[in-house]
């Protein structure tokens, strides 16, 4: 007899919490080959993956939806075999469960170990997860989960550890929250109004991938050609996605030369410039920029510009606008470079290094679910290990605490 399908918000949750214990217990060569076959599935289900996905760009067409959304939805095959290229990259991972991190012997002759054990979502990392996807992207979701899904069937894994929530209204997301004797974590993906919903509706934990107000520093030393590589790479290669620059500080002693030749790349590659009166000055052309323009994320073709007086006056600016997210120097000076480090507290900073770097898979994490600006147990792009947590396992020989007790 068929076991009937769940169909409330907490029935789902509690198949997906009883499937992450049997995923939970894996060993390491099986969750590889089963992330194998998941990118196995993807590929050969990339044609209905596909199709699916150009049902959610027509409809979003017909609504009207921006630009930066559609980028941001849209697949195609080279995006498509890059999804699965990082799910063959995490599976080529060291496992993260199980991890001994720490070892000491204390005096009494215990043993203490911290280990890594599943914490909350992802499957490398031994967990079930359940998915929430807006209606934009119902279509892809349903292909993508169902592909996968498939490929824990055909390993005897129950397919709720991938559980794709269907229902679309707000109110199964207030559901969702609510369940902390269930749920370990949220992860909220997408703008700032849904992020702002969950951290405050949640009774569960939140790990918030805020926005991405990303900022490159051109200092007194930089090089010329190196610095504009960056800003180009930065703002024109992806500019919906959340690691693209959004704001351009220039110092003072180096911007004469700089952005004249920096504003005609950029309009090049089709970017709007919104610049403060010194940039304007060196750039008449360029639109003027209000405060606004600096707190905002565009993931556009729009770059924010402002002339600083120095390193302190830039990480002045970025400390008042920025997102702890990931900013970015140009300098030769290593003490600049050093400094600018030290004074941020973003999750990710670069030294001569495109903004673009800013993702799990380029750091070597195989894939992120995102990038952390939560100050929790991870911070930056989250990978499997950031989704396990240590504890202690503490191995003994009789030892008591409160020394020899009769018996």
């Amino acid at each position: 007899m068929t076991a009937a399908t769940p169909t409330s918000v907490r029935e789902l949750a509690l198949a997906s919490r009883a499937a992450g214990a049997q995923i939970a217990v894996l060993s390491t060569n099986t969750k590889r080959s089963i992330l194998q076959a998941m990118a196995d599935a993807l590929t050969a289900q990339a044609d209905a993956i596909l199709a699916a996905n150009a049902r959610d760009i027509a409809a979003a067409q017909a609504k009207d939806i921006g630009a930066a959304m559609l980028d941001r939805l849209r697949l195609d095959q080279s995006r498509l075999a890059g999804i699965v290229q990082a799910v063959r990259d995490i599976a080529a991972l060291p496992d993260p469960v199980g991890q001994v991190t720490r070892r000491e012997t204390r005096p009494n002759g215990l043993v203490v170990e911290r280990v890594r054990i599943p914490a909350a979502l992802c499957f490398y990392a031994g967990n079930a997860i359940l998915l929430r996807g807006g209606s934009e992207a119902i279509e892809s979701n349903r292909a993508i989960a169902g592909a996968l899904r498939c490929a824990l069937g055909e390993h005897g894994m129950p397919e709720a550890a991938i559980t794709l929530i269907e229902d679309l209204r707000r109110e199964t997301v207030l559901e969702l929250l609510q369940l902390s004797d269930l749920i370990d974590l949220a992860i909220p993906r997408g703008g700032v109004g849904l992020i702002r919903f969950v951290a405050e509706h949640a009774r569960v934990p939140v790990i918030k991938h805020y926005q991405g107000v990303c900022h490159l520093y051109v200092d007194a030393s930089a090089d010329i050609v190196s610095a504009l590589r960056l800003v180009l790479d930065g703002k024109t290669t992806r500019p919906a996605a959340c690691n693209a620059l959004e704001t351009l500080l220039v110092h003072r002693d180096i911007a004469a030369t700089f952005l004249p030749r920096a504003a005609v790349a950029l309009r090049e590659g089709g970017v709007e410039l919104r610049g403060c009166e010194r940039s304007r000055a060196l750039v008449p052309d360029m639109a003027v920029a209000n405060e606004d323009d600096y707190a905002a994320e565009y993931l556009d073709l729009i770059l924010a510009v402002r002339v600083v007086d120095d390193l302190d006056a830039a990480i002045a600016h970025i400390r008042q606008y920025g997102s702890d997210h990931t900013e970015v120097i140009a300098t030769r000076d290593e003490g600049a470079a050093q400094k600018f480090i030290g004074a941020l507290r973003s999750a990710v900073v670069l030294v001569n290094a495109s903004s673009r770097f800013s993702d799990g898979g380029e750091l070597g994490l195989g894939a992120e679910i995102g990038i952390s600006t939560t100050r929790l147990h991870a911070y930056g792009p989250m990978g499997a290990e950031s989704l396990t947590i240590e504890r202690y396992v503490v191995r003994g020989d009789g030892q008591t605490r409160h020394g020899a007790c009769a018996i």
